[in-house]
């Protein structure tokens, strides 16, 4: 009885590997997965440290985040590129002033100014027309249909009116120059001087 016993032990838990000297035999004898690889300088397999993967693909220098003060290249290219920027001339960015056609002008104090600019299709990419409409603040109820006008930003209004309507300057000034003068080129005495 105790003899089965022990066989049965022994079954269940057979004894443990015998552990060799040579770095070569202990591997190839401990599994049958490590048997398989083929390792050529076993000692160097066993005391290799493991492979370090790094926390991020793309590390983001500690400057980017405001912990330290940027590197002094970053600094300088940012003040040349700040300054290329300063010295270009000004161009109409489409948003700060805009000389548009009024469309609307039924409200009290409000104006309806149509802003027509071209834009590439976001799925075609051809370029289209595209139409916004801005409400614009005309204190004096000044304009009319068909007036064109500049959109000067300024505060907001109202919900929807942040801009404000103001006459052209070369164009209202080129208007009355001309109503003002009558021609002279003519050189006959008019009716009601005789």
């Amino acid at each position: 009885m105790k003899k089965s016993l022990f066989l049965k032990k022994q079954r269940l838990y057979p004894p443990a590997r015998r552990e060799y000297s040579d770095p070569e035999i202990q591997i190839n004898n401990l599994s049958p997965l490590l048997s398989k690889t083929k390792i050529k300088n076993a000692s160097n397999h066993t005391t290799n440290p493991p492979i370090q993967i790094p926390l991020a693909r793309h590390p983001v220098p500690p400057w980017r985040h405001r912990s330290h003060p940027p590197p002094l290249q970053a600094r300088q290219l940012f003040r040349r590129r700040r300054a290329a920027f300063l010295r270009r001339a000004p161009r109409d960015q489409g948003n700060e002033v805009i000389t548009r056609r009024v469309v609307c002008a039924t409200n009290d104090k409000t104006v309806a100014v149509e802003v027509v600019r071209l834009a590439p299709h976001p799925k075609y990419k051809r370029r289209v027309r595209m139409k916004k409409k801005y409400q614009a603040h005309d204190p004096l109820n000044q304009f009319q249909v068909g007036d064109v006008v500049q959109l000067e930003k300024g505060r907001p209004i109202s919900k929807t009116k942040t801009f404000w309507a103001v006459p052209v300057p070369g164009r209202a000034g080129a208007k009355a120059v001309e109503e003002a003068a009558p021609p002279q080129e003519l050189g006959i005495p008019l009716q009601s001087e005789s």
